[in-house]
């Protein structure tokens, strides 16, 4: 049977899903997607060329994130390359994310990435986590007395801020400051138009902080990561001036924008399913496959991206050279064709191959990191509230549908029952 065409749905169908369900609650469009159309092209009102498409199924997706044919640099696409006058400015020059290695082939990336890697091994994530252990503890302190806790604001967003921070070597007085401006920058939504202006002051703002903090340490390098990539760039030329700004706003972007996810799913999913949630608290040493469930049950990041370097086929469906093909990992991590009751949360999920810290090449650099610091984050909580319970404060969720997160999330210590 030849490969289809995938035909494009009504735009103003898709554009009322954008405005509510899919931040509320993607799983279910999800689903409807995959049974319906599982390659599904985005019917966007201005001209993509070879088109935008969302794949939904875990085959799929797998296959996209580790084609060679695809490409993670999205100006290649007809979607951007023709519409780059209708996108913030930010995006696209040479200190932009676009020049981080999030965004670059071999062999740029695996030059790039083997700058970076050693900061995130597994021992040296052993090796700091005592004092990761000692930042949830004294972020928690305060909250436990109170009993009464925003897991967001209070630790799941404080938490990977400082550890990152640290490792780049931001000072400890300024984390407050680049949170806020990652928080400009993660908050655009869909409808870029409407979120231009916090994409651009978070970026300027991150970009100007950042270059004081390359250049003193070109001028007095430390014991960090930003002193060893401008050594790097300085001793061997290894990075260009923006792909060493780029690297280091990726770094403390996506060094903690995630985790902080992680944790606030995580903890909600804990508390909205009580069985599962006395089962790690009864059992600790479930709480590694608790976290990895987490990740596949409400994953941090909910789909990025590739482009189509050649005329390809996946899952049935023909992309023409430069589509812009949107990997849904949410959906991906639904699917009942990988996951055996895949709605079910389930803290001791056996053969748990969630694609939430991607697959391939660009699987997440800081993945050891991530869990490391969501096993000492739940750890901590479990000790300071040993009876969590929702206060009943309306859950929001932040408005970029990427990068699934919570705006707030309170808790409360129960009564003893």
């Amino acid at each position: 049977m030849s490969a289809a065409t995938p035909t494009p749905a009504p735009f103003n169908a898709v554009a009322s899903l954008l405005q509510g369900p899919l931040l509320e609650n993607p799983y279910p469009i999800y689903a409807g997607l995959r049974a319906s159309q599982p390659v599904f092209q985005v019917p966007v009102p201005f001209d993509v060329g070879a088109g935008v498409f969302v794949l939904t199924r875990y085959a799929d997706v797998q296959q996209v994130l580790r084609d060679p044919r695809l490409s993670v640099d999205r100006r290649r696409s007809d979607a951007l390359s023709r519409n780059i006058d209708r996108l913030p400015a930010q995006l696209f020059g040479e200190e932009s994310l676009f020049r981080s290695m999030l965004m670059m082939d071999a062999p740029d990336h695996t030059r790039v990435r083997g700058l970076v890697n050693k900061a995130f091994t597994p021992r040296r994530v052993a090796e700091l986590r005592p004092h990761v252990e000692a930042i949830a503890k004294a972020l928690l302190a305060g909250p436990a007395a109170a009993g009464r806790l925003d897991v967001i604001a209070e630790l799941g967003a404080p938490l990977p801020a400082i550890v990152i921070a640290e490792l780049l070597g931001v000072p400890a007085e300024d984390h407050a400051k680049f949170r806020t401006w990652a928080a400009q920058i993660v908050a655009t939504p869909l409808t870029l138009a409407t979120g231009a202006e916090s994409l651009r002051q978070g970026f300027e703002s991150l970009n100007e902080y950042l270059r004081g903090v390359i250049a003193a340490r070109r001028k007095a390098p430390q014991n960090d990561l930003i002193s060893a990539l401008v050594a790097a760039q300085d001793e061997r030329e290894a990075l260009s001036d923006g792909e060493l700004l780029a690297t280091a706003v990726l770094l403390l972007v996506a060094g903690h924008e995630t985790t902080t996810n992680l944790i606030g799913n995580g903890t909600l999913a804990l508390l909205q399913h009580p069985a599962e949630l006395a089962r790690v608290r009864a059992e600790p040493e479930l709480l590694k496959s608790a976290i990895e469930e987490m990740l596949r049950f409400d994953s941090p990041v909910q789909g990025t991206v590739r482009v189509a370097l050649e005329d390809v086929e996946i899952g049935g469906a023909r992309f023409a050279k430069g589509a812009l093909l949107i990997a849904a990992i949410g959906a991906a991590n639904r699917d009942p064709a990988a996951f055996p009751e895949p709605d079910r949360f389930d803290v001791e999920r056996r053969d748990n191959h969630h694609l939430s810290f991607g697959f391939g090449a660009h699987f997440c650099l800081g993945a050891p990191l991530a869990r490391m610091e969501g096993e000492v984050a739940f750890r901590a909580l479990f000790e300071a509230f040993p009876k969590p319970a929702l206060s009943g404060a309306p859950i929001a969720h932040r408005p970029n549908p990427i990068l699934r997160g919570l705006q707030a999330l309170e808790v409360v210590s129960a009564s003893p029952s």
